[in-house]
């Protein structure tokens, strides 16, 4: 049978979703808990592979396998051999045509800035600390640029895989919460680094060192040196995935703050 999970987790302190042998990352933790409720060895696949640091409250997996078990026993049974940063909220039987990241029409991302003088210490490795003041106003109307199907070149990482530049964002916003800037994209699909690339460009515009107009320059000059640097993965959080019907499954809306 094939197996849909929601998984949430912190990824402080791990080397990304990835498994890579001999270091510590989401899927060879969650594959490792698996395995001890299967009886067999357990192989995951991801809606959108999360880099070392980073975070999800709305990752989606899928396996298969040939153990019988309760549904609930694939939250239950594998959130007691997980560590606290990582637990399953959710398990749901698919079919064999589901496909955790090819059958995903948008993902959603979130980055949230603790913007104040002084850094914080009980969100250090939640958020990403930016001590200069930011205008929301102008990030807003720059990450307005970005919404369509457009070559992202400018906002991806040199280690990039894909095929295409080429990616749809649907949604954009930036919002203040008090001393917190939260970034809100969805898209089809994303490139590497390609947040956080843009993330790095908004805070300076945010900062007032350029103007909104220039996001466009960016985009059109489609080289990673046009735009600014990546900005920290602490603040980044895999929030939701989207699938067709009939996979509608739970939303994690997570902390008031996040």
């Amino acid at each position: 049978m094939r197996i849909a999970l929601g998984v949430e987790y912190n990824g402080h302190g791990f080397y990304g979703w990835q498994a890579q042998r001999g270091l510590s990352t989401i899927q060879g933790t969650l594959e490792s808990a698996l395995a001890k409720v299967a009886n067999e060895r357990i192989l995951l696949f991801c809606a959108g592979r999360t880099d070392a640091n980073v975070h999800a409250m709305g990752q989606v997996v899928h396996f298969d396998t040939h153990a019988k078990r309760h549904i609930d026993a694939w939250i239950w049974g594998t959130n007691s051999h997980l560590p606290s940063s990582i637990v399953v909220r959710w398990a749901k039987h698919v079919d064999y045509s589901f496909h955790a990241r090819f059958t995903a029409m948008a993902r959603r991302y979130r980055y949230v800035i603790f913007n104040h003088p002084i850094r914080p210490a009980m969100l250090s490795t939640r958020v990403t600390w930016h001590y200069y003041p930011l205008d929301v106003v102008p990030m807003q109307q720059a990450g307005k640029i970005l919404i369509g199907e457009q070559d992202f070149s400018s906002f991806r990482s040199s280690q990039c895989h894909s095929k295409s530049p080429m990616r749809n964002v649907t949604e954009f916003t930036v919002r203040r919460q008090g001393d917190f800037v939260i970034v809100e994209i969805q898209a089809n699909a994303f490139l590497h680094h390609m947040v956080r690339n843009i993330v790095g460009s908004l805070v300076k515009i945010g900062a007032g060192l350029k103007q909104p107009e220039w996001m466009q320059e960016v985009l059109q000059a489609k080289d990673r040196r046009a735009a600014a640097e990546t900005a920290p993965p602490d603040g980044l959080y895999l929030t939701q995935v989207t699938y067709p019907e009939p996979y509608i499954f739970p939303i994690n809306r997570g902390m008031f703050l996040i």
